[in-house]
């Protein structure tokens, strides 16, 4: 989307829908990018609802408040609503294992002095961890690997590769969880199978000592679908990306309000 042009356009495009004694307005352009705080944090956007009031051949605008309003690129938009529609947006966030939100503060159960229990949340702004939902592994090789599949970022800037995983709909996970001896005999692996356009199967991430890489495995039932060498750890975001990320995530979703039914206000 060429945010040049739609700061251009929207004047005229939202001229018709705010006070007569109002000079200014405020925007916010939802296109599948990164979207930053004040401060230069990565947040996730919360969902809003409002009323579609311009579509160009680039974006859908949404009023989404007295002065308020919402562009969004027309091509990620599913379904596409009709001009006057109240809808419902939700674009893209990261999220958990669990389906929950990847910003939803941890909470963590603490104990006084008297051993009486209570709850503590803890988020670290910018953060949004999706830890893998298994074991915490013995082998330091395996741990390493979690750990990089936790905190290192998929191609797209956006996301770590465990929210890629999420994404694809990773389940079923799986550890090969070798002693330190065993290492080259049964090789770390942790396994997961997935569900997107681009690949439905089981996928292997194994460590290989010898060159001190990873192979990626694909299979579907016992078939090998494909199987990539000597991975290094700085290039796992890129190869599992090619091979089952197929860009849906990205996908803003729309429900349209039933007619009569007015729009929250946020």
């Amino acid at each position: 989307m060429n945010h040049q042009a739609i700061r251009d356009q929207l004047p005229q495009l939202v001229a018709g829908h705010v006070p007569s004694n109002t000079r200014r307005f405020k925007f916010r352009i939802f296109d599948g990018k990164r979207q930053e705080s004040q401060l230069g944090f990565h947040v996730d956007p919360q969902a809003f609802s409002g009323r579609v009031i311009a579509k160009t051949d680039e974006a859908i605008v949404v009023k989404t408040g007295r002065t308020e309003f919402a562009v969004l690129d027309r091509h990620l938009t599913t379904p596409e609503p009709d001009e006057g529609a109240n809808v419902h947006v939700q674009p893209y966030v990261r999220r958990r294992f669990d389906g929950q939100r990847a910003d939803t503060p941890e909470e963590q159960t603490e104990y006084t002095a008297n051993g009486t229990p209570y709850v503590v949340k803890r988020m670290i702004l910018g953060s949004a961890p999706a830890k893998l939902p298994v074991p915490e592994p013995r082998c330091p090789e395996l741990q390493d690997l979690i750990r990089q599949l936790e905190t290192l970022p998929a191609p797209d800037g956006i996301r770590c590769i465990t929210h890629l995983l999420v994404d694809a709909g990773a389940r079923d996970f799986a550890l090969v969880d070798p002693l330190s001896k065993d290492i080259i005999a049964t090789p770390p692996t942790i396994s997961f199978t997935v569900a997107t356009a681009k690949f439905t199967g089981r996928v292997s991430v194994l460590y290989e000592r010898a060159g001190d890489s990873y192979v990626l495995a694909l299979h579907q039932g016992d078939v090998l679908i494909e199987r990539v060498d000597s991975v290094f750890f700085d290039s796992l975001g890129d190869t599992l990306a090619r091979l089952i990320d197929d860009g849906e995530w990205r996908r803003i979703h729309i429900d349209v309000l039933p007619r009569g039914r007015k729009p929250t206000r946020h």
